[in-house]
């Protein structure tokens, strides 16, 4: 049999695609006519085909359709009207290629071409006609850093928080991000009360094809000079509509954004879609995931206490054994004498050698007073506090991720 073909196009288009194929004499085979989303995505999880070939316009079909096509081993070819509006969004949703769609049987025979193109991994046998390649989402010159610690409430939010205003104020423009599915508070510690759809309201663009770099903007208010907030979810419950295919799309574009993306993640790294028997079920934590595997820099924060500490330890165990790629820095927060000794920073540092192979610790002391009055005032550290011992460690460690994160490669 020659290349396979699951097809999903509206009525005239298909008949136009099969005829072309059968015109090859069954080097291109068009195995199913899918009626919808879940037919097309059912054939494709049954190895049907190797390549589906769809309408922007089908119902129900997002970047987690897209990503599921893909799991399941197909190339995937979209064929859009892009003088309209859901034709327009074809190039968002992550297809291999994208073409006009074919208004005769001449154009009909180019997609054929591309096709078998696509199974050959070949250059597009025609060029994309009539779409415009500028629109295509790239990875710009910003750098991404991840704010991850585990459970217990080690102080990732403020970090984030005050860490993204250090590199705006001192290291270019910053966004700060709110990716936290258990218990969001961005917001709440800048002093921003009300309700902002932020990044959910990107994710579900991107999920349809229409994130870019202007609506991503719109999402993303200046919270003071050079540093934009993209507000995470208003309750916990709402944690499905932050799907990873999607927000892989914001982290791209938020690079293009500012110099700086500053993510504040959730604590849980379990592999939760493994305890779902719906493949293409929602996960808890694809949130903190995708934003770790997108990361160039991961900052790694724990508490300066004998639980803090041992939690650390595992936390670190258990980032390595998910396999988080890139750089790490690692921060032990609220380092205080009451519970670390008489020299708790060389306590703390002595004792991530010992049981995490960690030799270089960024540490930030404790400093109640200044973070409380920030949390007050839903202000930044910087604002309430400048000369305080947390805020310089935190400017500290500004230069330090300054330093220590690598430039992103143009187009990887």
């Amino acid at each position: 049999m020659g290349d396979t073909v699951l097809l999903a196009l509206p009525g005239p288009t298909e008949s136009l695609v099969v005829q072309a194929a059968e015109a090859t004499g069954g080097a291109v085979v068009v195995v199913r006519r899918c009626a919808d989303t879940a037919e097309l995505l059912a054939a494709a999880a049954a190895g049907l085909g190797r390549v589906a070939v769809c309408s922007p316009e089908l119902p129900d079909l997002d970047r987690d359709a897209v990503e599921a096509l893909r799991a399941a081993g197909l190339q995937m070819l979209l064929l859009a009207d892009l003088s309209r509006g859901p034709g327009r969004r074809a190039i968002g949703l992550g297809a291999d290629r994208v073409q006009v769609a074919p208004a005769d049987a001449q154009a009909a025979e180019a997609v054929v071409a591309e096709i078998s193109g696509l199974v050959r991994q070949e250059a597009p046998a025609t060029p994309m006609r009539g779409v415009p390649t500028t629109a295509m989402p790239s990875v710009a010159g910003g750098r991404l850093v991840a704010v991850w610690g585990p459970t217990g409430a080690p102080g990732r939010t403020s970090l984030a928080v005050n860490l993204a205003a250090e590199l705006a104020a001192a290291h270019g423009t910053a966004v700060l991000v709110d990716a936290d599915t258990y218990g969001g508070s961005v917001a709440q510690v800048v002093g921003l009360l009300d309700e902002a759809p932020g990044l959910a309201a990107a994710a579900r663009a991107a999920a349809q094809g229409t994130l870019d770099l202007a609506t991503l903007a719109r999402l993303a208010p200046v919270l003071a000079p050079d540093l934009r907030l993209l507000s995470g979810i208003a309750r916990a419950d709402r944690w499905s509509e932050l799907a990873g295919p999607a927000l892989d799309v914001v982290w791209r574009l938020a690079r293009g954004l500012a110099a700086w993306v500053v993510v504040d993640t959730g604590f849980s790294l379990e592999q939760d879609e493994v305890l779902s028997y719906d493949t293409r079920a929602p996960r808890r934590n694809a949130a903190t995931l995708s934003a770790l595997a997108a990361a160039d820099l991961v900052v790694v924060v724990g508490a300066g206490d004998p639980v803090g500490m041992h939690r650390l330890v595992r936390g670190l165990s258990e980032l390595t054994e998910t396999g988080v790629p890139g750089e790490r820095i690692v921060v032990v927060n609220r380092v205080r004498s009451s519970v670390a000794g008489p020299r708790p920073a060389a306590a703390v540092r002595e004792a991530l050698g010992r049981y995490a192979g960690v030799d270089r610790v960024h540490v930030i002391p404790e400093d109640r007073e200044a973070f409380d009055t920030a949390m007050r005032e839903g202000r930044l550290l910087r604002e309430v506090a400048p000369g305080s011992a947390a805020r310089r460690a935190v400017a500290e460690l500004a230069s330090r991720v300054a330093d220590q994160t690598p430039v992103p490669i143009p187009g990887g």
